[in-house]
């Protein structure tokens, strides 16, 4: 086609193609269309247009785009949908050799019976992207690159942590810039992040955590700037984000009130209140103090 509508794109395919053919697994079908009915005047004029064009099925052409219709290989076969039925592109191209089709450029005859078939595979670059550019994989990376940073700072020389997240920092940030994404959303997502970080060093009581799980969660919502259904991110994968995020930082809060409860074991503030044994005056582990008892003097133990 060559102007874009907001036709069914497995339906205007079919239909508008010099040959159509059908794998008997599957016809593409739009389930995009499905959930938003693109059932407009302009898309069902134009996909009829293509039909006609080709000497298809314009009248179901025509109700896949108002009533997001779907068909089998041999039901689209036998309605005209489709012209063949192939198993594989070698079958493919054995069916199509001899055929004779209409194009721009005028009246062509198709031999691919001979013809090499060389099958394009997307290479390891562009399957890591494909995974990679996941929106759920963005925001986990995204998220996990935060913690690992946090696990870091609050403990210095564990490497593992800092290392690990700053990867998926690095990898999470290059994912965004392939996705449509709403700065907005972004800066909303990485303020809840920081407010979750910020809980488990400063004593807000948990204001700063719940501020940083709506942040979180708002920001997420927001995060995908497209209209297309389907493409944003699953309320299940935000929500398990976001309580993860804060059960964690309750957990590494509670750890951290714990270490601060526990008695000093080291330092001066260790030896006050302790019981020693004076050996001389003043003298109490091996270090010079001023002490006050009975007999600061004497011989023997005292407190």
């Amino acid at each position: 086609p060559g102007a874009p509508r907001p036709a069914p794109a497995g339906a205007s395919g079919a239909v508008g193609a010099s040959g159509a053919s059908a794998s008997p697994a599957e016809l593409p079908n739009d389930t995009q269309s499905t959930e938003i009915r693109k059932a407009t005047q302009d898309a069902a004029a134009y996909i009829r247009g293509l039909a006609q064009l080709r000497g298809r099925n314009a009248e179901w052409a025509e109700r896949a785009v108002r009533e997001a219709l779907s068909l089998s290989a041999t039901e689209a076969r036998a309605q005209h949908v489709v012209d063949l039925i192939a198993q594989d592109p070698a079958d493919l191209a054995r069916q199509l050799d001899g055929r004779t089709v209409t194009t721009t450029a005028g009246t062509l005859h198709v031999a691919t019976a001979h013809a090499p078939l060389v099958v394009l595979a997307p290479d390891w670059r562009s399957r890591f992207l494909s995974i990679i550019a996941d929106p759920n994989v963005a925001l986990i990376l995204l998220t996990i690159g935060i913690y690992g940073l946090f696990f870091e700072f609050a403990n210095p020389g564990f490497v593992l942590p800092g290392v690990a997240g700053t990867i998926c920092l690095l990898i999470g940030l290059f994912a965004m810039q392939l996705l449509p994404i709403s700065y907005a959303g972004l800066g909303l997502v990485l303020l809840g992040l920081g407010c979750l970080v910020a809980e488990a060093f400063l004593p807000t009581f948990g204001v700063l955590g719940f501020g940083g799980i709506v942040s979180f969660t708002i920001g997420a919502l927001m995060l995908i700037d497209t209209d297309v259904p389907g493409y944003g991110i699953p309320w299940p994968v935000i929500a398990g984000l976001a309580l993860g995020g804060g059960l964690l930082v309750a957990l590494v809060s509670s750890v951290a009130l714990r270490a601060r409860r526990r008695p000093v074991v080291t330092g001066a503030e260790a030896i006050v209140g302790s019981i020693g044994e004076v050996l001389d005056d003043g003298l109490l582990a091996d270090q010079p103090q001023d002490a006050a008892g009975p007999a600061p003097s004497a011989a023997g133990w005292a407190r």
